[in-house]
């Protein structure tokens, strides 16, 4: 048989192109649900708020169900009329994903600028004291750091670490609660530099509902409040109470704060909790350090991992009038004992 005389290949029925029309819908509807689940008011609902903490590996994911999707198109005319219009919801799902790691931000550092007046802020869950006294205060000395929030810290630990900084000359206050006594998980410590004035606990603002924050003010008034916190982490048994926990510590977002610890939460989960008007805040009336800084794409938890890979849990953040002027978060004690990474930053009132 010549090629002329060869039957022309018939087109795809029409049924193939309206069902893959309703399956890119399908395809769309489920790639925002995992690339911005806030739009669909999802951000803290199960699974969703697991699936959007890895924001890159959800990425990669997305761009490897393309490349299948991709192939099949090659394969036949049907597929092609079925899949064609999946294939661009997942590349622009994917394209998606992608940018919004890069413009949160994968900066590695911004170095402090050691300004007298600045306040640096160290952060750190230390998964029940075990980087030791002697690791956390050397790495408060490196970082010059005024302040060191420090949830699943004992208060015993915290006198030891106040001790070793007294050796160096730099006097702490040592504040800390717990709702479970001999429980160190649950155990929050708040250490603060004599240089900034006496600091007491407040009772009167509430808790975190599993794990403790500490809420401490100026004595004579004079100075940011100062909440180191650890809201409980989003499982299933306690998703409630981690949505609550969200809620208490935006209240607490407002005036002249500074915020840091273990949120057990990213900027995804914190959608929605902005005070209304407050520009660029991401908590109550809290700014993010990292996301001013460029880093917030960039892992806290776990470990080990790359940083690109896993969640950013820990952060330091800010109301009123502060910029940042220094922040990292730091790699270097990644063998140090915590599952969790230190976060550091410089905030300052801004000149001129």
């Amino acid at each position: 048989m010549s090629p002329s005389s060869r039957p022309p290949r018939r087109r795809p029925h029409p049924a193939w192109g309206i069902v893959g029309a309703l399956l890119a819908i399908v395809v769309a509807a489920a790639c925002l649900a995992l690339v911005w689940p806030q739009a669909l008011g999802l951000q803290r609902e199960l699974p969703f708020t697991q699936l959007v903490s890895f924001r890159l590996v959800g990425a990669i994911g997305l761009a490897g169900v393309l490349l299948v999707v991709a192939f099949a198109l090659l394969v036949s005319r049907r597929l092609r009329a079925l899949l064609a219009a999946s294939a661009t919801v997942l590349l622009v799902a994917t394209l998606a994903a992608a940018g919004i790691v890069l413009v949160r931000g994968t900066t590695a550092a911004v170095p402090a600028t050691g300004a007298p007046e600045a306040v640096r802020v160290l952060a750190w869950n230390t998964l029940g004291n075990e980087p030791g006294s002697p690791t956390i205060a050397q790495l408060a000395l490196d970082y010059d750091a005024d302040v060191l929030m420090l949830p699943e810290t004992t208060l015993d630990m915290g006198l030891e670490i106040a001790g070793l900084l007294g050796e160096q000359g730099r006097p702490m206050w040592v504040l800390s609660s717990t709702p479970a006594p001999g429980y160190r998980a649950a155990e929050t410590t708040l250490l603060v530099s004599a240089e900034l004035g006496e600091y007491e606990v407040v009772d009167d603002y509430g808790d975190t509902s599993v794990l403790a924050s500490v809420v401490a003010d100026p004595v004579d008034g004079t100075g940011p409040r100062l909440i180191a916190a650890h809201p409980v982490a989003p499982v299933p048994e306690h998703m409630a109470n981690w949505r609550a926990d969200l809620e208490w510590l935006a209240g607490l977002c407002t005036g002249d704060a500074i915020v840091a610890g273990d949120f057990n939460a990213t900027l995804d989960h914190l959608a929605g909790l902005e005070a209304p008007g407050a520009d660029g805040a991401v908590l109550g009336e809290c700014r993010d350090a990292a996301l001013d800084a460029g880093a917030a794409s960039l892992g806290t938890w776990t470990s080990g991992k790359p940083p690109l890979l896993v969640p950013a849990i820990d952060h330091v953040m800010h109301a009123g009038d502060w910029e940042v002027t220094g922040f990292e978060v730091i790699t270097r004690e990644d063998r140090s004992g915590s599952d969790h990474r230190p976060v550091f930053a410089e905030l300052r009132r801004p000149t001129g």
